[in-house]
């Protein structure tokens, strides 16, 4: 099964945590319900819906609260050391968690417990928790977008505000910020780097890219990074090779955003609602 973990931006969120359910533009966790938006949300509502597409079971989340002030996030940390050491999840995907270092550090000493280690997904703040932490390697995936690559490929940076400015986030650039990221051991096993072209990358190089279909109005549109993250983490927990479930997942995201037909004004909870078919166009075409 499949593991999310992330916060949500409030502070009244309660730590919850349970198999996920979506309706309409609703998660539920437990008695617990959030509208469907970017970030930890996003992820999970595409997960649901890439989950059903291959009849397998819903994402299990543990979600929390936190506007930055990273209290919730601690709370979290904290509970996810006692919980995983008794859990037999395949896959965990880590979104947004304040990045900070001894959680970190403390959370991959639970994980190390584990008699199956699960694979390791990280996306947003958790890609720089382990950056920081000296701990990339542990990982099996990165998805960063462009301008979080140059963090991770700026060896001194302690933090994405100090990444120095010679380091340029453009996208012709992203071969060489690939690999400043793995001489300086700042990557994951594989990167997924999201973008207006997206490419699978490892310590060799970039092994796939997708750039079509485009549609441009995806560009004013939050959250369609953090669907590609759930759809590769359901796809990488259904037992696909890593390779090809991030081209699968490069072209389910793009497809799905082209057949909502956006435009500037749609909601993520729309193009999300496409996956499905997406799903029937790579997997059965």
């Amino acid at each position: 099964m499949l593991c999310v973990v992330g916060t949500v931006p409030s502070d009244d969120f309660p730590l919850v945590e349970g198999e996920v359910g979506l309706n309409g533009d609703l998660l539920r966790i437990g008695t617990s319900t959030i509208a469907v938006h970017r970030g930890t949300p996003a992820l999970l509502a595409a997960a649901v819906k890439s989950a059903e597409a291959l009849g397998r079971p819903s994402p299990f989340a543990y979600l929390v609260g936190d506007t930055g002030t990273g209290k919730g996030s601690r709370k979290l940390y904290a509970h996810l050391t006692e919980a995983l050491p008794r859990t037999s999840f395949q896959t965990i995907a880590f979104h947004y968690l304040q990045p900070i270092i001894h959680w970190h550090k403390r959370l991959q000493a639970a994980v190390g417990t584990l008699k199956d280690r699960p694979k390791l997904i990280a996306d947003a703040g958790f890609m720089y928790a382990a950056k920081m932490s000296g701990e990339a390697s542990l990982y099996d995936l990165f998805t960063p977008d462009v301008g979080e690559l140059a963090f991770l490929a700026d060896e001194e940076a302690p933090h994405p505000f100090y990444t120095r400015g010679f380091i340029l986030h453009e996208d012709n650039r992203v071969p060489d910020l690939i690999a400043r990221a793995y001489k300086h051991r700042n990557a994951a096993r594989y990167l997924l780097v999201k973008g207006e072209r997206d490419c699978l990358a490892d310590a060799s190089g970039i092994l796939e890219t997708v750039d079509s279909p485009v549609e441009e109005a995806l560009e004013a549109i939050g959250g369609t990074g953090d669907t590609l993250t759930g759809i590769v983490s359901v796809l990488i927990d259904a037992q696909m090779h890593m390779r090809e479930a991030a081209v699968a997942a490069m072209r389910i995201n793009r497809l799905a955003g082209w057949h909502a037909r956006p435009t500037p004004a749609t909601q993520i909870g729309e193009i999300i609602g496409y996956i499905p078919q997406a799903f029937r166009d790579v997997l059965d075409g």
